[in-house]
């Protein structure tokens, strides 16, 4: 028996996909739509939606907030673990890629419970806080541009309410934040991202090998 976490080899993750993934055929086909795309690599894996979801029910979030929508398949994991009354707001620059997300929103029937605002996600941040929304969300997703996650992290902590949950992805960054010779500024700054909340009190943390990493951290 190991004492770290198993290898995930193909035949593994196929395997346990089989035996745990719950994907409704909605979620497959925005999968498959966004494929195609250059920049696909960027869509979250169908696992890390799920585990999400099933998080947001876990605490009963009524309030979450996504920073990086791209073609929308984490906000409507997030959107469908919410209650009726429940409300995401989503933060992301890109017309052509929110333009795909909003389809599927739709045909899903949640779109009501998602405000999306086309504007850089640190303007965003900011006026919510100037709108008095400070600790009022109940559970966050990060995953955007790279050099501004220790940004978004310090305004989204101030948005949460204490007890609610921060998830940032890819703070693995495929193993290139523990390879040295690698210092392009994105790796950089999910690297001293990560040895911050680290070391952050203010939050309880956990980062775990899903996909391509994700830290969890709760406000205290």
């Amino acid at each position: 028996m190991a004492n770290k976490s198993i290898t995930l080899t193909d035949d593994l993750y196929r395997y346990m996909t089989s035996v745990s993934l719950r994907e409704p055929d909605l979620l497959r086909q925005l999968r498959a739509e966004t494929s195609i795309d250059p920049m696909a690599g960027m869509q979250i894996a169908p696992e890390q939606g799920q585990f999400m979801a099933l998080l947001v029910r876990l605490m009963g979030a009524a309030k979450a907030l996504e920073v990086g929508v791209f073609t929308g398949y984490s906000a409507l994991c997030v959107a469908l673990a919410l209650p009726a009354h429940g409300k995401l707001t989503a933060c992301d620059i890109s017309e052509a890629w929110t333009s795909i997300a909003k389809r599927y929103w739709e045909r899903a029937g949640v779109a009501h419970k998602i405000d999306l605002r086309l504007a850089p996600a640190i303007d965003t941040l900011d006026a919510l806080l100037a709108a008095g929304h400070a600790g009022s969300y109940d559970f966050a997703f990060i995953d955007a541009d790279k050099g501004n996650y220790d940004g978004y992290y310090e305004r989204t902590l101030r948005l949460l309410r204490s007890g609610g949950l921060i998830i940032i992805d890819n703070v693995l960054w495929d193993g290139r934040v523990a390879d040295d010779r690698v210092t392009d500024a994105d790796t950089r700054a999910i690297r001293a991202l990560n040895e911050k909340i680290h070391q952050d009190p203010r939050v309880t943390i956990s980062l775990i090998p899903v996909a391509d990493g994700l830290t969890l951290a709760l406000k205290g």
